[in-house]
């Protein structure tokens, strides 16, 4: 569901880390196709234009992993050919302890696609997950020397069930707050106290904003609750513009407390729905990963742009309650990264240091606005923040739940 009001997001994607320092996110897994190599046919193998060894495999359920005939360590490359009829998904694991080493999807009928890791000593197989039909294990290849690049055990969605409920539960905590501040905005309103009802906004915005809604985890109710005029035939005139942001645009361009009572009715029936509806909802476990990801990427793509600033300057207020939100996330996913992502501290770091970064523009009960940052202070929280964003793409990467049978 395309929340109402927000500009079309891009698809659910993978972007695959890997262990070669010419690709970002080094030192999780060798993931994702590689760009710009020539097709090699399976069993084929050499030395690339980009120097790294080349060797075909295929991808079909009754020849998985054939071409894999003289193993190498080292940084390598494996241009995976899939001759079956339906779309693949491959995975490099170690048989035994079935930790993954590398994976790659939808690799289309007779296309290939690349997968770059680094092996050392110790046993692989590719694994293929042909659409709609059963998994195929390829031979078992040993390599006797070197040392091979990070691998994870599979998570899986019984691993992820209990920080679901448990974030569910966090999630539904903040939402009975978030209507009791909403309320107290309203009642500002009401009593046609504008000065108080701008005070009361910013708690109540930043209130839902900690929760996560990114990417339709409360589907169309955030449209309602927090959406923009973008695509609205009426822009902020347009009685579909409607919640946080609508209130937003009155209180700080002269509109009076008659004019903004509808809304902030509005507003808090929506929110009390959502609540209630909350309470009954059951969230999807293999989303916790992505969320973790998502809130933020959505932070950089409406926050640190100023696409959703109708007056009150408030982006980095913003973007440190999706901050707390984020850390929400990542707090109940800790146990089963701690044993999966050798970056986890340092991602733990660079949250802190985001955080504090963004504390630094507050000012008591103000905010500095985007366009008062000087230029390197903008660069610094741009730069911050996108560091951020692909370092929670690994654990997006690490939690998605794989396919075993």
């Amino acid at each position: 569901m395309q929340a109402v009001g927000r500009a079309a997001r891009p698809p659910r994607r993978w972007i695959a880390p890997a262990v070669a320092a010419a690709l970002v996110l080094a030192g999780v897994l060798a993931l994702g196709p590689g760009h710009g190599r020539a097709p090699r046919t399976a069993g084929a193998a050499g030395t690339a234009a980009d120097g790294l060894p080349h060797t075909g495999v295929e991808v079909s359920p009754g020849r998985c992993g054939r071409g894999w005939d003289t193993p190498v360590p080292g940084l390598q490359v494996f241009d995976l050919h899939n001759t079956s009829d339906r779309p693949a998904e491959v995975i490099l694991e170690d048989p035994g302890s079935h930790a993954v080493y590398g994976e790659v999807e939808d690799v289309g009928p007779g296309t290939t696609r690349s997968l770059t890791v680094r092996l050392g000593r110790g046993t692989y197989a590719f694994k293929c997950l042909p659409e709609d039909a059963d998994a195929a294990t390829g031979p078992t290849v040993r390599i006797d020397r070197g040392r091979s690049g990070p691998a994870a055990a599979p998570v899986t969605t019984h691993d992820l069930i209990p920080p679901a409920l448990d974030y569910q539960k966090w999630v539904a905590g903040g939402l009975r707050e978030a209507v009791r501040l909403a309320l107290r905005l309203r009642e500002a309103i009401d009593r046609g106290d504008l000065a108080a009802a701008r005070t009361a906004w910013l708690p109540a915005h930043l209130q839902y904003e900690r929760l996560g809604a990114a990417y339709d985890a409360f589907g169309d109710a955030d449209g309602r609750i927090n959406g923009t005029d973008a695509g609205l035939p009426g822009g902020v005139r347009d009685p579909s513009f409607t919640g946080f942001h609508r209130i937003e645009y009155g209180l700080w361009h002269g509109e009076s407390a008659r004019g903004l009572r509808a809304p902030a009715a509005g507003l808090v029936t929506a929110l009390t729905a959502l609540r209630d509806d909350w309470a009954q909802a059951r969230m999807d476990p293999a989303q916790l990963g992505l969320r973790a990801h998502e809130i933020l990427e959505n932070t950089v793509q409406f926050e640190l742009t100023g696409r959703t600033d109708y007056g009150s300057g408030s982006n980095l207020a913003t973007a440190r309650a999706n901050l707390d939100g984020t850390r929400a996330v990542l707090t109940r996913l800790r146990p089963l990264l701690a044993g999966r992502y050798s970056g986890l501290v340092a991602l733990e770091r660079k949250t802190h240091r985001a955080e504090t970064l963004l504390d630094g523009f507050r000012h008591g009960g103000r905010w500095t606005p985007l366009d008062r940052l000087s230029r390197t202070e903008r660069e610094k929280t741009d730069a911050v923040l996108g560091d951020l964003v692909e370092r929670l793409a690994s654990v997006a990467t690490l939690c998605d739940p794989r396919r075993t049978a």
